[in-house]
């Protein structure tokens, strides 16, 4: 982040600027006709010049921005620096964006440091919506997140939720706290490592810790505050802050991270089946064929990487964390879903001892919890900002071109229109209804819609679902000795990925007859 002292001595030289300068501005400025003026949605007064960037903190932006949609409506209208910006917090807009006007909304603002790291829109998170990006998009939904490629991921998925598995029964065993965040922190690691990789993340501390402090170093830098990103012609001071060389960095150290990791699959990648691919040796494999109807450079495959890095790790875990908490606050839920997993096992057990990933389609109880945490604690709750390509309408207000909107998928999650008692975790309101989280359903965007939304889902969420089962099957959650429900805390880290701020530790018993 850029230091306070510098930010608050910027913003207060552009106010003092911005106020000396209405008093030479000629007075036909100044009382414009009303009807010469495009009107804009409702919002919050702001400063000249700086508009409204100093009335939010930004490491709990998603419920500031629910707030204002209180006082103002669904569609908010703020101005960051010399950003127009709108935020959308109802599921009626929220399609309005996501599909009736998706190819008017699709496209990224160009943020310093996700440009950076992403070469420049090489990937497929942050691009602008241009015809590389759409090129990228059929290359991940065919070739890496397809169904048929995520299945044959299954084996890697079955075994680390084993391992994890193993490591809470010696636990168990042993009467020990189970920090259970930091090994739902630990799983998705360690599948992305091995499908995306090839690396085994739990065998190799040197490449844990390299994991660890790089994914750490590119969730912090994804959210530094660059003032070039609301002011075009401020970048100086973000060069004069050190953000620019932390940024220059970071970037360095990923950028030989990912060479070596491609090096290292440069003399393997033909001799591969397609069960043993990982999404390296897929995309070296297309870039040789020369099949793509674009050059596939090895920044491509890098972007690609970085994606990997920012989306498939904190996501899932996040929702796994939230999903245990919610039923340690709820322990009517909690019984009635290890009912649900145990008498599925006991009846469809073979020589398993863990509950499969073909068995999950049975467990509708459970695909309730997630769905339910996923929209009262979406992974990121303000989705990946977007960018109007042209001038268009929105809820009867004109949008202009280069506007940054923002979806508030915490806010539709609550909105009280869709969701009766939405602030109570209640699993029973997806029984017997068919909203879901795929991208058709607008009061439930966890993954976005429409053009940008998440290739990665099915993986991700077959993740969730999968250790989640497992968990519940095999072991009771109890709390920590004189720890009440009531002293479970919800707090949030800062970061894209809303992660709970401080570990969820408990006593796990493992349950006899399961075995």
């Amino acid at each position: 982040m850029l230091p306070v002292t510098v930010m608050l001595l910027v913003l207060l030289l552009l106010f003092v600027a911005s106020i000396s300068l209405l008093f030479f501005l000629p007075s036909k400025y100044l009382k414009a006709p009303l009807l010469l003026r495009r009107p804009h949605p409702p919002g919050p007064k702001g400063l000249p010049l700086i508009g409204n960037l100093h009335q939010f903190d930004p490491l709990k932006t998603h419920i500031y921005f629910f707030e204002l949609s209180k006082n103002y409506g669904p569609l908010v209208y703020l101005k960051l620096g010399l950003v127009p910006t709108i935020v959308v917090s109802s599921p009626k807009l929220a399609k309005e964006v996501l599909k009736t006007q998706d190819q008017v909304f699709c496209s990224r603002p160009t943020f310093v440091s996700l440009q950076k790291m992403s070469y420049d829109g090489l990937n497929l998170a942050f691009a602008p919506y241009n015809e590389c990006y759409k090129e990228m998009r059929k290359v991940c939904v065919t070739h890496l997140f397809s169904s048929k490629r995520v299945q044959s991921f299954s084996w890697i998925r079955k075994e680390e939720v084993s391992r994890m598995i193993r490591i809470i029964s010696s636990l168990s065993s042993e009467s020990k706290l189970v920090d259970l965040s930091a090994l739902l922190l630990s799983l998705p690691n360690a599948i992305i490592c091995r499908i995306g990789f090839g690396k085994n993340y739990n065998d190799d501390e040197i490449l844990k810790s390299r994991f660890q402090g790089l994914l750490r170093e590119t969730q912090d830098t994804s959210t530094t505050f660059f003032l070039a990103d609301y002011f075009s012609y401020m970048g100086w001071v973000d060069k004069m802050s050190g953000a620019s060389s932390k940024l220059e960095k970071v970037c360095k150290v990923l950028d030989e991270f990912y060479q070596e990791l491609i090096d290292q699959h440069l003399d393997s990648y033909k001799q591969k089946s397609y069960q043993e691919q990982d999404i390296i040796d897929v995309l070296l494999q297309l870039r040789q064929e020369q099949k793509l109807p674009f050059n596939l450079t090895l920044d491509h495959i890098k972007g690609i990487l970085f994606d990997l890095f920012v989306a498939g790790t904190d996501t899932s875990a996040a929702t796994m964390g939230w999903a245990m908490t919610e039923l340690m606050k709820n322990p009517h839920v909690m019984r009635k879903v290890q009912e649900e997993v145990r008498i599925m096992f006991k009846e469809q057990k073979s020589s398993n001892t863990l509950i499969q990933e073909e068995q999950l389609h049975s467990l509708t109880y459970l695909k309730a919890v997630v769905k339910e945490t996923l929209r009262l604690h979406p992974p990121v709750p303000l989705l990946i900002p977007r960018q109007t390509m042209q001038e268009c309408t929105l809820g009867g207000y004109q949008i202009k071109r280069g506007t940054l909107v923002y979806i508030n998928a915490w806010a539709t999650g609550r909105d009280p229109e869709s969701w009766e008692n939405p602030e109570i975790f209640m699993p029973e309101r997806f029984i017997g209804r068919t909203v879901d989280y795929k991208g058709f359903d607008f009061e439930l965007i966890p993954f976005g819609a429409g053009r940008r939304g998440c290739p990665g889902m099915v993986l991700g969420v077959t993740t969730i679902e999968l250790a989640l089962a497992n968990l519940l099957c095999f072991f009771d959650w109890e709390l920590p000795t004189l720890m009440k429900r009531e002293d479970i805390d919800m707090d949030f880290a800062p970061g894209i990925t809303i992660l709970k701020k401080n570990a969820l530790c408990l006593k796990a018993t493992k349950v006899i007859g399961l075995e």
